[in-house]
């Protein structure tokens, strides 16, 4: 088994990715538990949410800890609360998931939610940041889900609209391009 070895550099933006078990499709349907389970990771482990695209089995992150040791603990807090409350029952389930009922798992049945590891990413300067933003913000035109980056209600593309980071076109062009040869996950 190989060793694997995390990169820790202080003040930096961290890129991540999480997938789903057997990328089964459910965050979107939770999305409001993905919400509470960072929000409990916050209380936790101090760390501001840069950006972010959620989508129904994997998400991106660009995530800034206030401690970079901290981020796989940041991570993992994420999981376990989100994995707690879901099969603690009534947690929507898609039909299409695991052919199970949209109410949630039967009583006492455990579900795991997430693939063991997750893919990080350092992020080593502005373009590398750019180019990690560009990736999250149009990975739902990517995956199908939508025509346009401002449609995926699931990302923090709006914010980067309002922040004038973007204009609210973007993605819709040329300016993509180089984002296509991309591959982050």
């Amino acid at each position: 088994m190989p060793n694997y070895r995390r990169l820790f550099i202080e003040n930096s933006y961290v890129f991540i990715t999480v997938v789903t078990n057997k990328r089964m499709p459910l965050l979107i349907d939770n999305v409001e538990l993905l919400r509470k389970s960072f929000k409990h990771a916050i209380l936790t482990y101090k760390f501001d949410l840069f950006a972010c695209a959620i989508l129904p089995d994997h998400m991106h992150l660009i995530i800034i800890p206030e401690k970079i040791e901290e981020y796989p603990k940041i991570i993992r807090a994420i999981k376990y609360n989100f994995t707690q409350k879901f099969n603690a029952g009534g947690i929507a389930i898609p039909p299409y998931a695991n052919n199970q009922s949209t109410t949630g798992l039967p009583s006492g049945k455990k579900q795991k939610i997430w693939q063991n590891r997750y893919f990080e990413h350092t992020i080593r300067d502005e373009t590398d940041l750019n180019n990690h933003l560009d990736y999250i913000h149009y990975n739902p035109i990517k995956h199908g889900y939508v025509k346009a980056v401002k449609d995926w209600e699931f990302s923090s593309f709006d914010n980067f609209v309002k922040m004038k980071n973007y204009d609210e076109s973007w993605g819709s062009c040329e300016d993509v391009k180089h984002i296509e040869t991309l591959e982050y996950d």
